[in-house]
């Protein structure tokens, strides 16, 4: 009878472990059609990638195995999230720039396999942030490059605070993931593909923490800082940080300065 009891209560388990996994792989209106375009376009480009890039994955057990969480990246080339989608078990939206969608074709397959437009001006962010949310809530993956454009100098930017929003307003953990070589695989401005050794690098887990209402530019600032510094670790680089960001983060908090959730760049 114990027995029976017990392989009930696995079988359930699994079942909801399945289920959650299920809303994964079929997301957004039944995420279906973007894990289709996923998998024909990682189909159509492996000879590509198998002839041209030779790309490790290290800890790829790191990325929780069901529910929502963010992969949180450095940027060094365009094939940055790309490399991270065909690369990582499970299907990945990626939030990128609105102009990528300008063109006919990108503007039809860019969102079928999952991208999340994010206006750089700030217009629309509010919408964006939802969106992210939706999917964090539906247990998907999201991708953010917390610094926001492609470093041109190697270096790790500075990091903008929408990663530590999403996760302190969800509660759902970070992911820092440390590219390497993609720079030299595809670099910026030049649109021929080199042969070259690519590394991604996935590290432990941040969070989950409890979910805040309405986070503190210090609660985000800190965080953002703890997600930067796990970044440079994974991908070598040395951090650029401003005098923005480290008055910001010395100065005590005003009685006043509870941000507004939707004024974070990301």
């Amino acid at each position: 009878m114990g027995r029976d009891v017990t392989e009930r209560n696995v079988t359930e388990r699994n079942v909801t472990e399945q289920d959650v996994v299920r809303r994964n792989v079929m997301g957004r209106n039944v995420m279906g059609r973007s894990v289709v375009m996923s998998s024909a376009m990682a189909l159509a480009t492996k000879p590509v990638r198998e002839r041209w890039l030779d790309v490790d994955v290290r800890n790829a057990e790191n990325v929780p195995s069901f529910g929502g969480a963010i992969i949180a990246a450095n940027h060094l080339s365009f094939i940055d999230s790309m490399m991270l989608m065909y690369g990582l078990d499970r299907p990945v939206s990626f939030v990128g720039k609105a102009e990528y969608l300008d063109s006919f074709v990108t503007r039809n397959v860019f969102p079928a396999i999952g991208m999340i437009p994010v206006d750089r001006s700030g217009r629309g962010l509010a919408t964006t942030l939802r969106e992210c949310r939706k999917r964090l809530d539906g247990g998907e993956l999201v991708g953010i490059f917390p610094e926001g454009t492609r470093s041109r100098t190697g270096r790790l930017q500075e990091g903008h605070s929408g990663v530590a929003h999403l996760s302190l307003v969800s509660g759902a953990p970070i992911v820092p993931v440390g590219i390497v070589g993609t720079d030299e695989a595809l670099p910026i401005g030049e649109r021929r593909l080199r042969r070259s050794s690519i590394t991604i690098n996935i590290g432990r887990m941040i969070g989950p923490r409890p979910e805040v209402g309405r986070p503190s530019m210090r609660d985000r600032l800190e965080l953002t800082d703890e997600v930067m510094q796990s970044i440079a670790s994974l991908s070598g680089q040395v951090r650029q940080t401003s005098a923005r960001q480290r008055a910001a983060a010395s100065a005590p908090l005003p009685a006043m300065a509870t941000a507004n959730a939707n004024g974070v760049h990301s």
